[in-house]
């Protein structure tokens, strides 16, 4: 038995530490907050307990001695036990309260810190909290002492007289008592002062004015918690060294419909480049019940002429049963090999095999077009082996074989429809704060409206929509949408160009 207290982190789920994603990755129960970043669940074990323990605005799901009791009980179950706190156990997060009455029960623990939102969030606005020219030291202060009570635990002279950087937490409420103690203090009214949102998250945003005018600048621009607050001359480097309020799609907030096992991508492409990403696959890959027809062309490979692969699931679901019926590359022996783009060329590369074409256009379209050109004509009789979905277009085998082609269609896999996060994508949509919805195919177009009705994106049309090519937006025009945004190029990043590029421009 032993309990972790993790540091979940200020949001960017990039930021948690790899001790405390490792731990996350063998705890048999998760105790959790309410997180900035939920996604930091998925390091959890499939079957590991997930326990909620959170509270937001002062709405506690459980009171803190229940959350301590808590913890000893499964621990005493005998269960390694990671309690996932935002930001850093030790810092504002009574981790310290917790690690205690572990102690007094005999429960072995041990801290993991994690990064905190009052470092990481002047961070990521551009706010060193120390810098040679300006301050030599930090004091962290929690900004939630009632300005009501009899005295204060904090020495105002002492923190105006400091020259030190000082951070507020949970503060935002009682600003202008904050502000006002600082200036009765003695703290010179145009001090720089900084208010940062959600930092490191793809909602942040921050603003600087002097510690004077902080209180009504804050209200103006509809400043809430969560905020940092900091006081002190290294604020006024935010508009000179502010890096991540620069991305291009900071605020967006992107819909990915493709399937989990395809997203990561994507996902990965649109997070780095700022925006929020809701991952609502409207497809899960599944394996076949019966593989006995794939099976049975892996034993007649050498009969082959050449061996079609139209996606990265093609190429995966074929390896793994080449290698539960005992074979690997070995057995495409004289098979040509042709992957329908570099994303699924790379598959292929990945198993040491390097495509014998890839055709200019990345759709079935263009591999007919490119294997006629490259056998001069000549595919009467070849016999072609193509692996895929279990339900997918049928243009390719039917083009191959008017060109003369004898083409096996074997499924691999199939893909059935998934809910993913309709009710959060749909509670986005009638709010207007969704940006956009990508579609990497015909398929996620299909699912997506079975989950949204085609007439409620028309409802709103402030929602953009982006096609990965022409295929995928003939779809949506046969629902009446249009593709707002599409590449040139059918992959991946030219599609995350794409949309960089039209929100940078609009």
């Amino acid at each position: 038995m032993k309990v972790y207290l993790l540091g979940a982190g200020p949001g960017d789920p990039g930021l948690l530490t790899l001790k405390a994603r490792d731990v996350l990755a063998a705890a048999d129960v998760v105790v959790y907050d309410a997180l900035a970043n939920d996604s930091l669940l998925g390091h959890a074990r499939p079957d590991a307990e997930l326990i909620y323990v959170g509270k937001v605005a002062g709405n506690h799901a459980l009171p803190q001695h229940e959350i301590n009791a808590l913890l000893v009980r499964k621990a005493k179950e005998g269960k390694v036990v990671a309690r996932l706190k935002g930001g850093d156990p030790y810092i504002f997060g009574r981790g310290g309260e917790e690690a205690e009455e572990l102690l007094a029960a005999g429960v072995p623990f041990e801290e993991v810190p994690g990064i905190s939102s009052t470092i990481a969030a002047p961070a990521y606005a551009g706010i060193p909290l120390t810098h040679r020219d300006f301050a030599s030291s930090v004091t962290i202060i929690t900004g939630h002492e009632n300005p009501n009570k009899p005295g204060s635990v904090h020495n105002w002279q002492a923190l105006a007289q400091s020259a030190s950087t000082l951070v507020f937490v949970m503060g935002m409420k009682n600003l202008p008592d904050i502000a006002r103690n600082l200036l009765d203090a003695g703290l010179d009214p145009q001090t720089p002062a900084a208010l940062v949102y959600r930092g490191t998250t793809p909602r942040q945003r921050s603003l600087v004015a002097s510690l004077c005018d902080l209180p009504q600048a804050a209200l103006d621009a509809h400043f809430t918690n969560p905020s940092v607050i900091v006081v002190g001359k290294v604020a006024s480097l935010h508009d000179k060294l502010n890096w991540f309020e620069h991305k291009p799609l900071l605020g967006k907030s992107i819909v990915v419909t493709r399937a989990r096992e395809q997203a990561s991508g994507l996902a990965r492409s649109l997070a780095e480049l700022g925006a929020e990403v809701i991952q609502c696959p409207t497809i899960e890959i599944r394996p076949l019940p019966d593989y006995a027809e794939l099976d049975a062309a892996l034993a007649r490979l050498a009969d082959y002429g050449w061996l079609i692969f139209t996606s990265v699931n093609g190429v995966r679901h074929f390896w793994l049963r080449l290698e539960a019926t005992g074979k690997d590359s070995r057995a495409l022996g004289a098979c040509k090999v042709a992957a329908i783009g570099p994303a699924t060329a790379d598959a292929l590369l990945a198993r040491g095999i390097r495509p014998d074409f890839v055709p200019e256009r990345y759709v079935a379209e263009g591999v007919v077009e490119g294997l006629l050109a490259r056998e001069d004509g000549r595919l009467a009789g070849t016999r072609m082996l193509l692996p895929r979905a279990a339900k997918a277009r049928d243009v390719l085998p039917v083009e191959l074989g008017r060109a003369g082609a004898v083409v096996d269609v074997i499924p691999a896999y199939e893909t059935v429809p998934a809910a993913g996060r309709k009710d959060e994508v749909l509670a986005r949509l009638e709010e207007g704060s969704l940006s956009c919805v990508t579609f990497g195919s015909s398929s996620t177009v299909e699912n997506f409206l079975s989950l949204i009705p085609a007439e409620k994106l028309r409802e709103h049309p402030e929602t953009r929509l982006a096609a990965i090519g022409p295929v995928t937006a003939r779809t949506l025009r046969e629902h009446g949408l249009e593709a707002h945004i599409q590449p040139e190029e059918y992959t991946i990043p030219a599609l995350v160009k794409a949309m960089t590029e039209y929100f940078t421009r609009n």
